[in-house]
């Protein structure tokens, strides 16, 4: 009998040691293991007096991005997800608060972009509180605190409009970390007569007002033309996978992309040249990526999948080819780095000469805004 008592204490505890050990290897990485992002939700107003917001948002998305791309964290680069919605628009369901998710957080920015263009305005009713509160709920936002969180909202009636009471929705996003900043169309006193600076101060956020009117006129440089030329070069280095749809599909957006930037304005595409050159740009099902990702193994896609560029070769004889492809993006980054480096001191000495009394616009508010609540999270910004 006490044998038996014996060996079964001795396996209860070597039982408790082995439960101990498989919950040690179960126990979550620590939030400084994990990577950190820097996580943005665009509201903008699309109702019938704002399309001089939307076409700043239009021709200055790159430049903002630009701006992201050069964020560290203690020397770490983040993950970077931008998400887009439309409110104010009388098109839009009564029932759902005249407001559209157009976009999740995503890293898929060609897409974004093409969406930004596809907008289209007219007259509405403007629900601010329930359009944060969507975002703030609809979203799948990290849950590192070392991420930095934020909306950005823009429009120019009242905050104070609609069922969902902004004094509720504004503090809701920042118990849950994510930062409200307010952009006022219009003259800063009515902006602050109409909610929209109570609403980011609810939120530990930035209120900031502008000029939706302006035109944003960035000087042309010496620089522009060789940018856009390693912008087309680029893309001969993405391979995209998956089934003839999804390849098809890639390769449109992204030439879309190039394409609607082109169209907006020389500055505009030469700020997506430097984007591409960043090595934050993320095209949707880029094969080079999602290898380096370890989203995919090449030895394990199905000879469907395969970029058209691969299905001739061997196994090795594809290996090689990636590997080909990637010293070439990384050459034509580097150039794009080099002439972008010389474009941005140009534009600067350019906007010297100029009036320093510019009126504010949606870049230089989500920039200013960004990197004073970028500061609480630690993160740091290489072109400062």
């Amino acid at each position: 009998m006490r044998k038996f008592i014996h060996v079964t204490l001795l396996a209860l505890i070597s039982f408790g040691l082995i439960q101990q050990t498989s919950q040690a290897k179960e126990k979550p990485q620590p939030a400084e293991a994990r990577q950190s992002s820097i996580e943005l939700a665009i509201l903008l107003d699309t109702s019938g007096s704002m399309e001089g917001l939307i076409n700043q948002a239009r021709s200055q998305l790159w430049k903002i991005v630009n701006e992201l791309a050069t964020a560290r964290q203690n020397g770490k680069v983040p993950v970077m997800k931008v998400a887009l919605y439309e409110y104010g628009k009388s098109s839009l369901p009564a029932s759902e608060g005249y407001l559209r998710q157009i976009m999740p957080l995503t890293e898929n920015l060609d897409q974004l972009s093409e969406e930004l263009f596809a907008l289209k305005t007219n007259g509405g009713e403007e629900y601010c509180g329930q359009v944060i509160q969507a975002a703030t709920n609809g979203l799948n936002w990290s849950d590192s605190d070392e991420s930095l969180k934020l909306i950005f909202i823009a429009g120019n009636e009242p905050f104070t409009q609609g069922k969902v009471d902004y004094k509720v929705a504004c503090p809701a996003a920042i118990k849950k970390g994510i930062a409200i900043n307010t952009i006022f169309c219009g003259p800063e006193q009515t902006g602050i007569q109409t909610g929209w600076k109570e609403g980011a101060l609810l939120a530990d956020g930035s209120y900031l007002s502008i000029n939706q009117g302006v035109r944003v006129v960035t000087p042309k440089t010496p620089y522009d033309k060789k940018l856009s030329e390693l912008s087309r070069n680029i893309n001969k280095t993405y391979l995209f996978y998956g089934s003839q749809k999804a390849q098809s599909e890639s390769t449109v957006s992204q030439q879309s992309a190039d394409k609607l930037a082109g169209s907006s304005s020389p500055a505009s595409e030469a700020d997506r040249a430097s984007f591409k050159g960043s090595g934050r740009y993320r095209a949707k099902a880029d094969l080079l990526d999602a290898i380096v990702g370890k989203k995919v193994k090449l030895e394990e896609l199905k000879e469907a999948e395969l970029p058209a560029e691969l299905k001739k070769l061997s196994k090795k004889e594809q290996v090689i080819y990636v590997e080909k492809k990637q010293k070439e993006r990384k050459a034509i980054q580097l150039q794009i780095q080099q002439l972008t480096k010389k474009r941005n001191q140009f534009i600067a000495e350019e906007m010297k000469k100029k009036n320093k009394n510019q009126s504010s616009t949606f870049d230089t508010a989500v920039i200013k805004a960004l990197k004073s609540q970028a500061v609480k999270k630690n993160f740091q910004f290489q072109s400062e």
